[in-house]
């Protein structure tokens, strides 16, 4: 039986052997990234089954990753492997088109088990996180998305690389926008939420799970 096709991302070298070790045996792994940048290029290339991805990465989190890899491909299943155990950033990634949610320190127990329910078509959260506040966030009739910010996906670039200390220049060449094009984006945000300065932004994105910390 052919074994599903599995890319993993995450920043730090040593996770990524250890899931390497973890998942060699079942599955056939094409290939690691350490960016959100570098997974949509190589998915694109490499045409994973399942993608496997922490979501605090440089360049493009791996919330934003998703959404985008969904967009590009619907069939790709994406499990997110993160240290937050949180049910706000567990509904972002939901959101996003994830399958599965699983804690780092749970890994070696849930990783193979939320990868085979995504395969069948499952969304698996890990215990840790799912409570009733978590089906509450998960029900569309009962969450207030109003609170939050509604960001497009270039909105979520720039507040994302602003948020890892970028200045608009960096920014606009990273993006292959102009600076002013950066500045635009962020004095939109800004005026939407009405705050004052750029890290009363950041803050507000961190804290409602629109961006990783």
């Amino acid at each position: 039986m052919k074994k599903p096709r599995i890319l993993l991302a995450d920043d730090h070298r040593i996770v990524l052997e250890g899931l390497r070790s973890l998942l060699e045996p079942d599955y056939h792994l094409v290939g690691m990234a350490t960016n959100g940048r570098e997974l949509l290029e190589l998915a694109a290339t490499l045409r994973p089954d399942v993608v496997v991805a922490d979501i605090s990465m440089p360049l493009l989190n791996g919330i934003d990753a998703t959404r985008q890899l969904r967009e590009r491909d619907e069939l790709v299943k994406i499990v997110v492997l993160t240290m937050h155990p949180d049910a706000v950033y567990a509904t972002r990634a939901i959101e996003a088109g994830a399958s599965a949610y699983v804690l780092k320190h749970a890994a070696s127990d849930e990783l193979v088990t939320a990868i085979e329910a995504a395969l069948r078509g499952e969304t698996f959260i890990s215990p840790e996180v799912r409570n009733p506040a978590m089906d509450e966030l998960l029900d569309p009739m009962r969450r207030h998305t109003k609170s939050t910010l509604e960001l497009t996906p270039r909105q979520r670039e720039v507040l994302q690389l602003l948020a890892e200390g970028k200045s608009a220049k960096e920014i606009g060449a990273l993006l292959e926008i102009s600076p002013r094009t950066v500045e635009t984006h962020k004095y939109k945000m800004m005026d939407d939420l009405g705050v004052k300065t750029s890290a009363q932004l950041v803050q507000h994105a961190i804290k409602h799970g629109l961006i990783s910390a």
